[in-house]
């Protein structure tokens, strides 16, 4: 069912994109934008998930929270990637995930600009479409192609621009694609070795982090520290602890 609220979604992002953006207006900053094709995506996912799990609660990035009576909650990012969008670049997912009181029940992230879709439940593995996926196996740092994102306030981002300047030079290189599911699915499939970023949501993070778990990696929470938010580090196990401390230590 995350799969078919994914797709609803993802078909009302098609329907829009290179189009001259409708319904523009923005949140936490003015670089924080939200358009008519997220409220769209996002009404088209509870539309599904209203009429196949009525008593599930829904907590999603532009309608906020919904609470149901059932044992089940729904995660949702109807577009990952607003500002790629809006811009035509074409490096967007739509994110939906469902998650009981012990964690992640299941997850789906849908690129529908590739056709690829990653999925996984608790018990099963990770895939892209029809295949089984894995996440990197590297355990040198100096030679691991990381990826991150940055916040979309001025100062988050210089904090954040610190932090880059003291990884940088430990790694092999670092992207930013401007999707923390995507990256956290690509980090599953092995594109990236590794991920970090500050600042996501529950939302943004949901289905790519069980995803990536599934796959083999490690998923680890970056606590809140002064003024910078919580966050999270996905690794493979020869990684995770090196690059934990690297982060956190540039952070200071």
């Amino acid at each position: 069912m995350a799969r078919e609220a994914a797709q609803a979604g993802a078909r009302e992002l098609m329907a829009r994109f290179g189009d001259r953006p409708e319904g523009l207006h923005t949140k936490t900053s003015p670089t924080d934008p939200v358009s008519d094709a997220d409220v769209a995506a996002e009404a088209a996912v509870r539309a599904v998930l209203d009429r196949r799990r009525p008593h599930d609660a829904i907590l999603a990035e532009e309608g906020g929270a919904v609470g149901g009576d059932g044992s089940l909650r729904w995660l949702v990012d109807p577009l990952d990637g607003t500002v790629n969008f809006l811009f035509g670049i074409p490096a967007f997912v739509v994110s939906v995930a469902c998650e009981d009181a012990d964690g992640g029940v299941a997850g789906v992230v849908l690129d529908p600009v590739r056709d690829e879709g990653f999925s996984a439940t608790r018990s099963g593995p990770a895939m892209l479409n029809d295949e089984a996926i894995r996440g990197s196996t590297r355990d040198e740092l100096s030679t691991a192609m990381l990826a991150t994102g940055f916040g979309y306030e001025a100062a988050t981002r210089a904090r954040q621009a610190n932090v880059v300047a003291r990884v940088l030079p430990q790694v092999r290189d670092i992207r930013r694609v401007g999707a923390a599911a995507m990256d956290l699915v690509w980090t599953a499939c092995g594109r990236f070795d590794a991920y970090y970023e500050r600042g996501v949501k529950p939302w943004d993070v949901a289905a790519g982090s069980l995803i990536a778990a599934r796959a083999g990696l490690v998923v680890r929470e970056l606590p809140a520290s002064g003024e910078d938010a919580s966050g999270i580090v996905v690794a493979p196990a020869g990684l995770i602890e090196e690059l934990v401390e690297l982060v956190e230590a540039a952070q200071n």
